[in-house]
């Protein structure tokens, strides 16, 4: 009996060590040497796996750079400048530099003053929302309102207005990783360029419906009419569907096409104010009228 369990034993102990032998050489044979660098890019990169990048996250993206060997291509957004040029140097390529973009929310948020038609009350997301729902006004491109870009954002760079149900986006916290522009189902959010003193022109509609439609659902609502292409001296607006767009790669912010657009769907940012023209002087007082000289009393007639 002592003998049959110490053969089992031994058998077992032969299988687990060849079976160890093997496996130590399978290891060696498909073994994957990673780059130091990977480890090194990955350490300077912010770690908030947004997905701007357009990687599964930034260790992917790292693995990306080294692979490639140059940024070409590659960019992380939620960094920046400073990020990208610490990645540049880790890899011994010159860095470019990039403008740096914010999120737009192009949808008026009061929708011209119309009033509201009805109201959603069903999941709290705007995919959903959006294969079953119109909108507040009817409208059909607009802002759903019901928060979808803000949970995406893990910034804190988005924020709905409580009044007016729409997202506002905070200029100094947004770092155009996409993740709000990936979120809205209506294609509502737009990455653009800051601009030069973050002032930027753009039309803050969507809505590719006629004129006539369009008005009945926001009373801001682009009609399309082509006043603001036939203004602008720099050939950066196009009209197609229906509704205007402007290219901020050609936009010189002139805002000649905010003051022509007839329902004022084109928004100006951190333009400012418009300096008051001097009101005109009072008309001096005229001068007091002198009294008219009193007419001579008649002479009482002489007594005989």
């Amino acid at each position: 009996m002592t003998s049959t369990i110490l053969t089992a034993v031994l058998a077992l102990g032969v299988t687990g060590a060849i079976f160890a032998v093997v496996l130590y050489f399978v290891a060696q044979k498909f073994k994957v040497i990673e780059d130091p660098m990977i480890d090194q890019i990955a350490e300077v990169l912010p770690g908030a796996n947004c997905g701007g990048c357009g990687k599964a996250g930034c260790r992917a993206l790292a693995e990306a750079f080294v692979k490639q060997g140059n940024m070409e291509g590659l960019r992380c957004p939620a960094g920046g400048d400073a990020v990208n040029n610490k990645v540049a140097e880790i890899l011994g390529v010159a860095a470019e530099a990039s403008e740096p973009k914010v999120a737009v929310v192009r949808c008026k948020p009061d929708c011209g003053g119309n009033v509201l038609r009805n109201s959603y009350d069903g999941l709290k997301d705007c995919a959903f929302a959006h294969s079953l729902y119109t909108g507040s006004t009817g409208c059909a491109f607009g802002c759903l309102g019901l928060g979808s870009c803000a949970a995406a954002c893990q910034f804190d760079a988005i924020a709905m207005d409580p009044e007016k149900g729409t997202p506002v986006v905070d200029e100094e916290k947004c770092v155009a990783c996409g993740a709000c522009v990936k979120a809205c189902p209506r294609g509502v959010i737009e990455l653009r360029n800051k601009g030069n003193k973050n002032r930027r022109v753009y039309v803050e509609c969507v809505n590719k419906e006629k004129g006539a439609a369009a008005r009945k659902t926001c009373g801001n609502a682009c009609i399309g009419c082509g006043k603001c292409a036939k203004t602008c001296p720099f050939e950066a607006i196009t009209v197609e569907n229906n509704v205007a767009y402007i290219d901020f790669a050609k936009c010189k912010a002139c805002r000649k096409c905010v003051t022509e657009c007839p329902t004022g769907a084109i928004r100006d940012v951190n333009f400012p104010a418009p300096a008051k023209k001097p009101e005109p002087p009072a008309p001096a007082p005229a001068p007091a009228a002198a009294p008219a000289p009193e007419a001579p009393k008649p002479e009482a007639p002489a007594e005989n």
